[in-house]
């Protein structure tokens, strides 16, 4: 019986709207939350129950409108989490039960639940992968591994694991890819399997990528500094790949950073970065809060905490040096 643990994290989900619409947050009488635009029309009525820190009057964030906990007299759906609608007040789907929250996205895609299957949405809302399968885990690295007839068995009480079944990979599309007989070095791995490596760029897009390439020293040795195990240079090669493209409501290149064995470093926003449209300007993702600041001040602070980090620690295995 195969067992793949599934480790609580409890993340934030990452928007960056440039939508010009102005939509607000309120609260009832009995505090059930709903959505209202600048001029107090109702876009959503309230009756929502909302367990995060959301006060009346918040803006909505994001290209879609995310009720963050469970609807006043429906029963939750089995793995699911939140509401999410468009900002007209549409409802778009369930996301998938991530910890004490709604999913969050991977290269650009969230989990949904419908019917019990897990599928998966855009940052606009819009359903890109249709619920069809019991189970799948986030994006990486342009795949994401499902499985159909298996099941959760609870671990313990922070989490769970998926066991039976029968696992396969997908694309972006949806679409199941089949394993290489024969893979090379640009493959990439998953589950003891190797698949084709699946981005393909335009000069452009190779512009932006060798912006970091040309720092891949550097950035390494910034990611690798507080490791305490020795790693060889091999050990420490990241990869570097665009996973989102500019889009309604995202005017960005998102560049993932990836290790050796081209699996994201931490699902979570570090070592992140956005481009601007015209491939000129670079950002670093700076926290939770889906903060962007320019890359060469985000640089400079990556160095002074791990300059900071070998004081405090001088035998670090995995040595910084700023040239």
């Amino acid at each position: 019986m195969k067992k793949l643990l599934v480790t609580a994290l409890l993340i934030p989900i990452i928007s960056f709207s440039q939508s010009k619409e102005e939509l607000h947050y309120f609260k009832s009488k009995d505090s059930l939350v709903g959505v209202k635009d600048k001029a107090g029309k109702i876009i959503v009525p309230a009756e929502f129950k909302v367990f995060s820190y959301l006060k009346d009057g918040d803006p909505v964030e994001g290209a879609t409108i995310l009720f963050d906990g469970s609807k006043e007299g429906e029963k939750t759906e089995k793995n699911a989490w939140g509401y999410v609608y468009d900002k007209n007040g549409k409802f778009l789907y369930q996301p998938f039960l991530y910890d004490n929250g709604a999913d969050y996205f991977s290269e650009g895609l969230r989990r949904l639940v419908k019917n019990g299957k897990v599928g998966f949405a855009d940052r606009n809302g819009k359903i890109v992968i249709e619920a069809e399968h019991d189970f799948a885990f986030p994006f990486n690295y342009g795949y994401a591994a499902f499985c159909d007839g298996c099941d959760w068995e609870k671990t313990n009480d922070e989490h769970r694991s998926i066991v039976g079944g029968k696992w396969g990979v997908m694309d972006v599309k949806g679409q199941t890819v089949q394993p290489l007989a024969k893979p090379n070095k640009e493959d990439v791995e998953i589950n003891g399997k190797y698949y084709p490596n699946p981005f393909q760029y335009n000069e452009k897009e190779k512009n932006i990528l060798q912006f970091f390439q040309k720092q891949k020293k550097k950035l390494s040795d910034l990611y690798y500094v507080n490791f305490y195990e020795k790693l060889s240079e091999k050990e420490k090669n990241l990869f570097f790949e665009i996973v989102e493209r500019p889009k309604e409501n995202f005017p960005y290149y998102q560049v993932n950073t990836y290790n050796d064995r081209k699996k994201d470093l931490d699902m979570l926003y570090r070592f992140k970065f956005l481009v601007s449209e015209d491939g000129k300007t670079f950002y670093a993702i700076e926290d939770f809060n889906e903060k962007k600041i320019p890359f060469e001040q985000w640089l400079q602070e990556e160095i002074k905490n791990a300059e900071d980090f070998q004081k405090e620690h001088p035998d670090n295995p995995n040595k910084f040096i700023n040239k």
